[in-house]
């Protein structure tokens, strides 16, 4: 099997994982993972936990539709990531509950939208930025995330859902996973008092472990 044939398998194998897990529902949530010639990324309306890999969308360097099934429509979105990100091997959007459960509050810091409650949050994710809503599958979402010069990894959608971007496909799957149990914890703490990381412990975790 050819790399591209094995990112394919590993798309597959890693979508059912976040599907059976709750991470996903129905036909929600879009992955995308670059190869040398191009992008994959899941199909419009396809199901996270039934992709077929030979169906999976496939788009040339410049988004020319080259083989698989219609793109998702939130490609626009995918795309300006790669392009602003040069490190971007992937990119994982879902509507994971409690990551898109804050993403619907007002009372937030909307450029550090996800403080540093765990060290694995700031390994793994780093700073979340909040971007304003658009309706799903519009190409401003794209000109939003270009707006950001690729300064965050990972945004929150307003109303929507978590972006997250990684190296290759395990890593931005991981850190989705972490973004959202990391919410999971924000909410459930959200009325009690919290002690959060000091930017001295930030300052070290990013220098012994680097942030993507």
């Amino acid at each position: 099997m050819n790399m591209e044939g094995a990112l394919r398998e590993q798309m597959v194998q890693l979508s059912k994982s976040l599907f059976d897990r709750g991470f996903s529902v129905g036909s929600a949530g879009n992955i995308s993972a670059a190869v040398e010639d191009g992008l994959l990324i899941t199909p419009t309306n396809s199901c996270l936990g039934f992709l077929d890999p030979a169906r999976i969308t496939k788009l040339d360097g410049n988004g020319n539709h080259v083989s698989g099934d219609k793109p998702s429509k939130e490609i626009f979105l995918h795309r300006a990531f790669y392009e602003t990100r040069p490190q971007t091997g992937a990119v994982v959007h879902l509507h994971s509950t409690f990551a898109t459960a804050l993403s619907c509050l007002s009372d937030t810091d909307a450029d550090d939208f996800i403080p540093p409650l765990t060290p694995y949050v700031v390994m793994r994710v780093g700073p979340v930025k909040l971007v304003p809503y658009v309706r799903p599958g519009d190409e401003r979402a794209g000109d939003l995330i270009r707006e950001l010069e690729g300064r965050y990894a990972a945004v929150l959608l307003a109303n929507h859902g978590p972006v997250v971007t990684g190296r290759d496909l395990a890593s931005a799957v991981y850190a989705a996973e972490e973004l959202e149990e990391t919410a999971k914890l924000l909410v459930l703490l959200r009325n009690s008092p919290k002690r959060m990381l000091t930017a001295e412990n930030v300052d070290e975790l990013r220098a012994v472990f680097g942030a993507y």
